[in-house]
């Protein structure tokens, strides 16, 4: 299958064959605790799904652009709540107000973390950082003129974007399903004034995401929690045991929930994992921002 993505100074201005790849609302009025010594204007804006303004050493980013109209799309086959259209819900605010970046990093590209509305509607001249090579060929062809790959020492404007390893569901789902779940990856942001943030990308629970916890030792942990199910598989993003499972690695960060309640086969619900998360006492650690919402960080 071919899926397909695109990703210094501010510029103004899957279909998922066979079988891959649901829904509500709720989100704590939390603070990120600020960490000693270091004062920053750093924040966090839930757009929608897992599309993120991450506002960050003085460059903005945005991650994963997911900007079709509601229901633009089909429900991806094979997977849960497949005859819902995609995405679920609109757009939190306007597109030129998204779009209004000095980046865009892409961590795979499946259609719900970079679809046709992102390709067309981005400038093509702005800088997209982009997994491998393979990512980077797709997203030139889309007509993109400043494509990047992420690495180990990527860096944007004094900000430091390291790669991560992530794996799109368990080993046993990607034997059966490894080629249209394809590679994925995460990010860590570092800057000499900021917090150290891991934005984790769609990945679940395993020894990548736990390894890059005990090397970067974030301060700030972004995880896709949806808990997206293919029928017949096990969940190929996180889920609510999966976010302990990280609250455990990291019991002094603050982990932010995201990639919820915008696709068909995303069927955790913020006010779900907001319960868990109190029945397991984590709560406190655990943001889940509405669509829309801006998180100081």
């Amino acid at each position: 299958m071919n899926i397909r993505t695109n990703s210094v100074t501010r510029r103004h201005a899957l279909t998922i064959g066979g079988a891959v790849l649901a829904s509500s609302l709720i989100s704590p009025s939390l603070s990120i605790a600020a960490t000693a010594g270091k004062a920053t204007d750093a924040k966090i804006t839930q757009v929608r799904n897992a599309t993120l303004i991450i506002e960050y050493g003085g460059a903005r980013f945005l991650v994963d652009p997911m900007l079709s109209e509601k229901g633009a799309f089909p429900g991806f086959p094979g997977s849960a709540h497949s005859q819902l259209r995609n995405p679920l819900v609109e757009l939190s605010m306007p597109i030129d107000k998204i779009i209004d970046v000095d980046a865009v990093i892409a961590t795979h590209l499946h259609p719900d973390h970079w679809d046709e509305a992102a390709k067309s509607r981005l400038a093509k001249s702005l800088p997209i950082y982009a997994q491998n090579e393979a990512d980077a060929i797709l997203i030139r062809r889309d007509g993109f003129s400043d494509v990047r790959v992420l690495s180990d020492s990527s860096e944007f404007n004094g900000v430091k974007l390291t790669k991560t390893e992530g794996q799109h569901g368990s080993d046993e789902t990607l034997a059966v399903a490894g080629e249209i779940l394809g590679k994925v990856c995460g990010v860590v942001f570092r800057h000499p004034n900021e917090k150290t943030i891991y934005l984790a990308g769609d990945t679940v629970w395993n020894r990548f995401v736990e390894s890059s916890i005990a090397r970067y030792k974030p301060d700030v942990i972004i995880l896709n929690t949806g808990n997206a199910v293919v029928l017949g598989l096990d969940p190929i993003i996180m889920g609510r045991e999966d976010v302990l499972a990280v609250h455990k690695a990291a019991p002094a960060a603050t982990i932010i929930a995201t990639h919820m309640e915008a696709i068909n086969h995303c069927i955790l619900s913020r006010a779900d994992l907001k319960d868990f998360a109190e029945k397991q006492g984590f709560a406190g650690s655990l943001l889940i921002p509405a669509d829309g919402e801006v998180l100081p960080v």
